[in-house]
């Protein structure tokens, strides 16, 4: 039995790759696996969330409720669409980014909503709507999209 030969041809390089992009007017993306600042701290942002709303659920179990656990496992189910954008962020993928900027936009009323309260919730209020518009931030920075791979469209 005969092996086949190789393809001769060489495969191409990050560097080729990084230089057919910016000839081509395109923004240079972050190597896969290394996510820029802004991208952990986005990440870390939602991960907080998501394990704050894990803890949520977890807590609603224990609620004199006679629904008390289908709340507790709905909460938990919530819980993973800011785990799976933490996660997604810091592997730098891109569909990572929609789910991260929905949980920040929805971390926005319910804020609002926890200011016009009393007591400590509150603070609890200030600390969600320092949280959610500094990941909108982070998460709209050109140097986010850039890394993610999403193009920026400019207008005339």
């Amino acid at each position: 039995m005969s092996q086949s030969p190789r393809d001769p041809s060489p495969e191409p390089s990050a560097a080729a790759a990084t230089s057919a992009a910016a000839s081509s007017g395109a923004p240079a993306a972050a190597p896969a696996g290394r996510p820029t600042p802004r991208l952990i701290g986005a990440a870390a942002i939602a991960g907080l969330e998501g394990l704050a709303v894990a803890a949520w659920g977890v807590t609603m179990f224990f609620t004199d409720s006679h629904n008390a656990v289908l709340a507790g496992l709905t909460v938990l189910v919530l819980a993973a669409l800011p785990l799976a954008a933490a996660h997604g962020l810091r592997k730098a993928r891109r569909w990572s980014r929609g789910p991260a900027l929905i949980m920040q936009l929805l971390a926005l009323p319910i804020a609002w909503t926890m200011l016009h309260s009393s007591g400590a919730v509150v603070g609890g209020g200030v600390f969600l709507g320092a949280l959610a518009i500094a990941g909108l931030v982070l998460l709209v920075h050109p140097s986010t999209t850039d890394a993610l791979g999403i193009r920026r469209t400019t207008t005339p």
